[in-house]
């Protein structure tokens, strides 16, 4: 069977879907979905189905991005839009069989949006939403849209397209198009892809290896997990595409086994390929060779390094290595290999499916093309998302994420995971690209960009990501072993108020010996978060050191939580929530925190009615009240 039999075969089977003459309802079956109850729903709505007759097909699709809004629920009825529902639940779920399904009332008042051609009166265009009209979806066009579990649903997309293209170019003229197109590694370093894949392909040797890296490690970040949920054909094309232009007949996909649904996934995808032809020996008829193993990793961030990721593959402890020799001279078992991220392939592939004419127009003069971020933090929109590079942090923050949740003040973003740099509001109208990050200290990473606001405190995050890249680091060499430790030492001193005179100096010196000492970009990355917020929240370290306050009332062993004998009310509130029953007193009379009970965990200050404002919570100050229960005054409400 040719590809213009497949993919007339695939179209044929997605025009009957979505012309169908039954009611469609797509399913949000990532794990961001799961996690929110998605199955919970579907068994309900099966047997809601079942309990009216009613015949319908259900579709499951990957995250679309509005991660919260999940559980996400669509409906298409024949002949009209496919209607959105966030934050489902399984009584709304039977309400929309009941009005929408059976009774044509498409509920406005539950919908997001309706996508595709046709309106809806009360609802408007799902991709004219907030958190969606200024993205570029090219990377995740599929992701939402098609059963990933289902290959013919790609291949209808223009899946494939680009391999069977791919194989009619030599690989000499595959690299070039990579070349023109700038597509530059989405993993985090932002090397030329094409150059890289050239490096790997004139290097000397018949035997040569591939390899995808999806150990995505960053705390917050579920990029490449969300697009091997949602769409794993597209990477895996990317592979073989790769395969062809480097002479690799054997790749691997190195994937965290805490990502069990990538997983699940990925094997189900590379069944279907060799099926049809696009994976093993001879693919399409071509006489290439090229067959994918699936390698779970234990999780150790530091196999996200590519040294130390082809030691694991390779059965060893997974440490890295000098370089040079880089990897495309001899990498996986000596042999010249090429690793890209889960991002990088994928976009290969779009690339090839379009040429890279259309791809450069995306991002700027030396960042071409898009990026999807995880946006996460003190956000009002969390969720995954893709923008042309050159965007600025500010479009990102407040035009997609809707600003900072509950509408504080924004007080620092960090880009690329606990390697990146925190980036204050000064930085807010700067482009998001390569060159920009850098200039500005930080790094753009796989796409991990966490928000925070104004009651966080820069000092405490960087001693958190140090302590995160300390203890994930794998001791091999000693600027980074030793370096990482004397810094979380430090860090800690300063947030429990022991700070010194000359910690900042020495943090500073610090970490530019592990930058610069540092055998793996782990090590060379790892001061950052500490650089960062230093050059741009000093004045934070210094009240930390000198007047032993925390500005952002974060850290517990600076700040005090008092009651303020005038403003409290006796209401007992704080008293029956306190969990460390350090809240003394009774009825009629005024409460007491026992400073030597009180955790600083602050359910006081949460629980106690805004109208009464009793419980305080300051810094670096003691506050004059009665160390015991006192009875109120006569007549005191």
């Amino acid at each position: 069977m040719t590809f213009e039999d497949i993919r007339a075969a695939a179209i044929n089977e997605w025009d009957s879907l979505e012309k169908s003459d039954q009611v469609r309802i797509y399913l949000g079956s990532a794990t961001c979905g799961r996690a929110a109850g998605a199955k919970t729903i579907s068994d309900e709505l099966e047997e809601e189905l079942q309990k009216r007759n009613i015949s319908a097909v259900i579709t499951q699709v990957g995250c679309i991005g509005s991660c919260y809004l999940e559980p996400l629920v669509d409906i298409t009825k024949p002949g009209k839009p496919r209607i959105s529902y966030g934050n489902m639940t399984p009584k709304k779920m039977v309400e929309l069989v009941d009005d929408y399904i059976v009774n044509d009332n498409p509920r406005p008042d539950l919908a997001l949006g309706s996508i595709g051609e046709g309106s809806v009166e009360g609802i408007t265009d799902f991709f004219q939403t907030p958190m969606l009209k200024s993205q570029v979806r090219i990377i995740l066009r599929n992701c939402g849209f098609i059963d990933p579990e289902k290959i013919n649903h790609y291949i209808a997309r223009g899946g494939y397209s680009g391999l069977v293209r791919t194989l009619t170019m030599t690989p000499d003229q595959v690299i070039e198009e990579l070349k023109k197109s700038g597509l530059r590694g989405r993993g985090g370093a932002g090397f030329p892809t094409g150059q890289k894949w050239e490096f790997c392909q004139r290097a000397p040797g018949n035997e040569k290896y591939i390899i995808c890296n999806a150990d995505e490690g960053d705390p917050g970040a579920f990029m490449n997990r969300s697009l091997l949920e949602g769409d794993p054909h597209s990477v895996l094309e990317g592979m073989v595409i790769g395969s062809h232009a480097i002479g690799a007949s054997q790749g691997y996909i190195y994937c965290r086994a805490e990502y069990p649904l990538a997983i699940e996934r990925l094997k189900i995808a590379t069944d279907q390929m060799r099926k049809y032809g696009f994976l093993g020996k001879n693919i399409m008829g071509t006489g290439h060779n090229f067959e994918i193993v699936i390698k779970e990793g234990a999780g150790a961030f530091v196999c996200g390094e590519e040294t130390a990721l082809m030691a694991s593959i390779e059965g060893k402890r997974g440490m890295p290595r000098p370089r040079p020799p880089f990897p495309a001279i001899a990498g996986l078992w000596g042999k010249p290999t090429n690793i890209n991220n889960v991002e990088t392939w994928a976009a290969a592939a779009v690339i090839m499916q379009r040429g890279w004419e259309w791809y450069s127009q995306f991002g700027t003069e030396k960042s071409k093309g898009t990026k999807t971020f995880a946006l996460v933090g003190k956000i009002e929109r969390t969720g995954l998302i893709e923008v042309p590079l050159g965007m600025t942090l500010r479009s990102i923050i407040y035009d997609i994420g809707g600003g900072v949740l509950d509408g504080k003040e924004f007080k620092a973003a960090q880009t690329g995971g606990p390697s990146g740099g925190c980036l204050p509001q000064s930085n807010l109208d700067s482009p998001v690209d390569y060159e920009s990050l850098a200039a500005a200290g930080s790094i753009m990473g796989s796409g991990g960009m966490i928000v925070m606001d104004e009651n966080t405190c820069p000092v405490d995050i960087a001693r958190y990501f140090i302590s995160f890249t300390q203890g994930e680091s794998c001791g091999k060499c000693v600027p980074c072993r030793l370096g990482t430790r004397q810094m979380q030492k430090i860090l800690q001193r300063i947030c429990n108020g022991n700070g010194e005179q000359g910690d900042i100096e020495k943090l500073q010196k610090i970490g530019e010996t592990v930058k610069t000492g540092s055998l793996c970009g782990l090590g060379q990355t790892a001061p950052n978060p500490v650089l960062t917020t230093i050059r741009y929240f000093r004045d934070d370290y210094e009240a930390h050191i000198h007047d032993k306050k925390c500005p952002s009332l974060t850290c517990k062993d600076l700040i005090r939580f008092y009651i303020l004998p005038d403003k409290c009310q006796a209401c007992l509130i704080c008293l029956r929530n306190c969990p460390a029953e350090a809240i003394l007193g009774g009825k009629r009379m005024i409460h007491v925190i026992d400073q030597d009970k009180c955790t600083k965990c602050g359910t006081c200050f949460d629980v106690c009615p805004k109208k009464f404002d009793a419980v305080v919570r300051v810094t670096g100050e003691k506050l004059d009240v009665p160390d015991e229960p006192v009875p109120m005054l006569a007549g005191k409400a």
